[in-house]
């Protein structure tokens, strides 16, 4: 299989570019099981980041009503042009998702839509959150990433991989990882194994915070990780240790807490607190 997909590569000569993250899948089995753990149905729009050799794009096509990839590499266009031929639901945009304006994506869409896709390792975080904070149109992402960062995505308060980008995804829905995958799969293999994340979002979930009031809150609490809340609080916001103790009495969150042991929920209310007091 990789043999074969090494072959097509060539036969349109082109090559892996590792600038782009380039590790393509080419098990059918394996790439229609992604599509369906992503819920993809008749009535979904989609959005891939990262098309590759299209083989997730055939795979999206045949149960989405509307799929649109964007590509980075416009090498890629040949092949994608063939491999997609026979599917008339599909639109491939050849530029930087990154760059682009979200109207635009979104407009594109025409309403709501599911991400699915086979992230570049480089940029996993970046995308995810860009999607997360900024669409009120995204249903869901399904993505593939480094198994590390899966278990960051999904990780649970008081664990080790609890981060702030687990919060960050929190704030508007929730994680599970739902397949691993191991570095074989892919063309050329990378370094690590891989895992499906699915994040489901919820459009009422929180939508009264103040996301740019949380997000510098969680920055607070992780800046110093593993030390004391209060101490963070002091150093991040220049606060006497009075007034930080004062914030997370009045948060209802203990004095001795530390930044990774707070929900989602706890660093909202934190955030309040600390508007408050500033006032």
């Amino acid at each position: 299989m990789e043999k074969d997909l090494r072959k097509l590569l060539s036969g349109y000569g082109i090559s892996f570019k590792k600038a782009f993250g380039q590790n393509f899948l080419s098990d059918e089995t394996l790439l229609s099981e992604i599509a369906e753990s992503a819920g993809v149905c008749e009535e979904d729009t989609v959005i891939e980041i990262g098309c590759g050799a299209g083989t997730l794009t055939r795979a999206l096509c045949r149960r989405a009503k509307k799929v649109i990839g964007y590509e980075i590499d416009s090498s890629l266009k040949p092949l994608l042009s063939d491999v997609l031929r026979e599917f008339k639901n599909v639109t491939v945009v050849y530029k930087d998702v990154m760059k682009e304006r979200l109207s635009d994506i979104e407009k594109l869409a025409g309403g709501k839509y599911k991400i699915v896709a086979n992230l570049p390792y480089y940029i996993t975080t970046p995308i995810v959150m860009r999607f997360l904070e900024e669409s009120r149109n995204l249903v869901s992402m399904s993505v593939m990433v480094q198994e590390e960062v899966a278990r960051r995505f999904a990780a649970k308060p008081a664990t080790p991989d609890y981060g702030a980008i687990t919060v960050g995804i929190n704030l508007r829905g929730g994680a599970e990882i739902v397949k691993f995958v191991p570095r074989e799969k892919f063309t050329p293999a990378p370094n690590v194994d891989s895992a499906v994340v699915k994040i489901d979002l919820d459009p009422e979930k929180n939508k009264r915070a103040d996301f740019s009031a949380v997000r510098e809150a969680v920055r607070a609490g992780f800046s110093g990780r593993r030390k004391m809340l209060v101490n963070n609080l002091i150093n991040f916001y220049k606060m006497n240790r009075t007034e930080a103790e004062s914030v997370l009495n009045s948060a209802g969150i203990s004095l001795t807490a530390r930044g990774e042991t707070l929900s989602a929920e706890d660093y909202i209310r934190l955030a309040e607190k600390i508007k408050n007091a500033k006032r």
